[in-house]
């Protein structure tokens, strides 16, 4: 007989009572005087308390608790215990991501069917770019599709926007909402707050809402790129102790000597993890506030590497102790959050998410228990997944009507003109430059001879007319346009093109899919992702994104794009946390000066 997930508890109600009101009965099964549910025999146990593996170890579980830790649970077992014999196999605590942007890509239910494969039995979701679209009532809404789903989903309120009030408009969370929020089950505290300028200058917002985060007890997680001596103390000292932003050995020191808990980042957006851990070892820095995670994973990366198991494979090679590497991809995230007491390790009172390995280097589970229950075995997912059910609403998120060859116009009567130009560096990185352009019947035109391209910002999310046509430099693709309602995190629709026909095409096309991205040549689609859940994420099958995903990105390279992630460039070009130079539908923005710039100079 084996147990099979049927019913998940959402942890919020476990952790705050289900302990309280299970140690009655654990203490009997612990005793022998009442049997386990289940007792797992003959394991090898890696104890991330003791940094040791201790073999021929039994685990008694009564429910979703385990009871009892040790050489013998026989006074354990009744006449309705499992026993399950796993035959020398290892056993671990399960994985969690600390820190993961899951409304990307895929819905949560198809991302888990990829993650939980790889051992994260727990995630820890800031959905930032649902908020910015779709607010309060989105949070929510995003919250309650993952309170079903076989995976431990824990939330924190978006402490990222708006970016800046002077030139965003996505939408956020007030005070009153995010208090609100703070009663919803598995809603622990404040996600990154990114925009530190906020806390060293004491944006009074900004202040309000940590004070009310800290007078609930609630964790605050940061984003320090960029800051360090007493800007990063300010901002420490402002109950923000996480940061999973440092890209080097001196930005971790750094902030562990402040006492900040530092995530080191393995994910589709950098992976720094190569950087850190060998000076780690060196250093020999302690490891007990370090931790994994991937910051965001898209289709193809959680394919070809996984997820936290790929950290802890990849930290092995780098010399760091198989013991200390699953540490930190378990203990050292629950301990952070507060939760010691309940998940990150097998022990006595611990809630029963349990990982079995055929060995510790592939660090592939064979079988996964989630509250005493197996969700996984044989490597495939046993349990019952609930479908995604997703408002009509948040379908609904692309407020345009049909676009026009003048919505991509930049009007002048010259004969040419200097215009300020994004030049991108790289996929995320942009700087200002300056060119000529020539001007045809009144409409400054792209220029394929110098790899400069029209980039046009609108607002989808109220609707309004706003919208920003500028130019765009190095993007070196023979293509007509390519354009994506989704960016991080004002999700303006960003069309790109070298002429107003196809970046008519592409926006008309996007209206029509409800979001997504797309490519054009010739006002012909060479490739599409929809993206029909808030213009981000796609209702597909994770199988169907994930070749929507390469195909387009395989579409542009051939097209000559040089950079390795095509897709990124309308994500970040919006992007208003990084320098230098950004769009967005109300203005060309000039980030380190704060202010707006013009598309034409004279």
């Amino acid at each position: 007989m084996i147990l099979i997930y049927n019913n998940m508890i959402t942890y919020h109600r476990t952790l705050f009572l289900g302990l309280s009101r299970s140690i009655e009965t654990l203490n009997q099964v612990a005793m022998g005087d009442k049997p386990a549910d289940l007792v797992l025999e003959n394991c090898s146990l890696v104890n991330v308390y003791s940094r040791e593996i201790m073999p021929e170890t039994q685990i008694a579980i009564s429910q979703d608790r385990i009871a009892y830790v040790g050489k013998d649970a026989s006074h354990t077992k009744g006449k309705k215990t499992v026993v399950m014999n796993l035959e020398k196999k290892y056993v671990a605590p399960g994985f969690a991501d600390p820190h993961i942007h899951v409304d990307q890509f895929v819905s949560p239910a198809e991302f888990v069917k990829k993650s939980l494969l790889c051992g994260v039995t727990s995630l820890f979701s800031d959905p930032i770019d649902i908020v910015s679209t779709c607010g309060y009532r989105g949070f929510k809404e995003f919250v309650k599709m993952t309170s079903e789903l076989p995976v431990r989903f824990f939330h924190v309120i978006p402490g990222g926007v708006p970016v800046d009030r002077k030139f965003s408009h996505g939408k956020t969370l007030s005070l009153t909402e995010a208090k609100s929020a703070l009663k919803i089950s598995g809603v622990l505290g404040l996600g990154e707050v990114f925009s530190w300028t906020k806390v060293t200058k004491r944006d009074s917002k900004t202040m309000r809402m940590l004070s009310a985060m800290l007078e609930n007890n609630c964790v605050i997680n940061g984003h320090t790129a960029g800051a360090s001596g007493k800007k990063l103390n300010a901002y420490v000292s402002s109950g923000i102790l996480s940061c999973h932003e440092p890209i080097n050995f001196e930005q971790v020191v750094e902030r562990l000597r402040l006492g900040m808990w530092i995530m080191i980042r393995e994910g589709s957006i950098r992976r720094d993890l190569k950087d850190i851990i060998p000076l780690v070892l060196s250093n020999k820095t302690y490891t007990d506030r370090l931790m994994f995670c991937s910051d965001g994973l898209d289709p193809t990366d959680i394919t070809r590497f996984g997820h936290i198991d790929h950290c802890i494979r990849e930290s092995v090679k780098q010399g760091l102790n198989q013991i200390d590497a699953i540490s930190m991809a378990s203990k050292n995230c629950f301990d952070y959050y507060n939760m010691g007491k309940d998940l990150g390790g097998i022990a006595p009172g611990k809630l029963a998410d349990i990982l079995v390995f055929d060995d510790l280097k592939k660090m592939k589970p064979n079988k996964i228990f989630i509250g005493g229950h197996l969700v996984v075995s044989n490597s495939t997912i046993v349990c019952k997944m609930q479908k995604c059910v997703i408002p009509k609403w948040m379908t609904k998120t692309i407020k345009f009507q049909k676009f026009s060859e003048d919505d991509f116009t930049v009007k002048s009567r010259a004969d040419s003109v200097n215009v300020n130009v994004i030049n991108m560096k790289t996929e995320i990185i942009t700087e200002k430059i300056n060119e000529n352009l020539s001007v045809k019947g009144g409409n400054v035109i792209a220029s394929t001879d110098k790899d400069i391209w029209k980039v046009a910002a609108f607002d989808r999310t109220f609707g309004t007319a706003k919208h920003t046509v500028g130019f765009l430099k190095n993007f070196d693709t023979q293509i007509g346009a390519f354009a994506s309602t989704w960016n991080f995190h004002e999700n303006n629709m960003i069309v790109i093109g070298s002429n107003e026909k196809d970046m008519v095409k592409a926006a008309n096309s996007l209206v029509t899919t409800q979001g997504g991205m797309v490519v054009v040549n010739e006002e012909k689609i060479l490739s599409s992702i929809p993206l029909q859940m808030a213009g981000i994420v796609s209702t597909d099958s994770f199988e169907t994104v994930l070749e929507n995903f390469v195909n387009l990105n395989t579409v542009l390279s051939d097209a000559g794009c040089k950079f390795k992630k095509p897709h990124l460039i309308p994500l970040f070009l919006p992007f208003i946390a990084l320098p230098d130079i950004r769009i967005l539908s109300t203005g060309l923005v000039d980030v380190k000066n704060r202010s707006f710039l013009k598309i034409v100079t004279c």
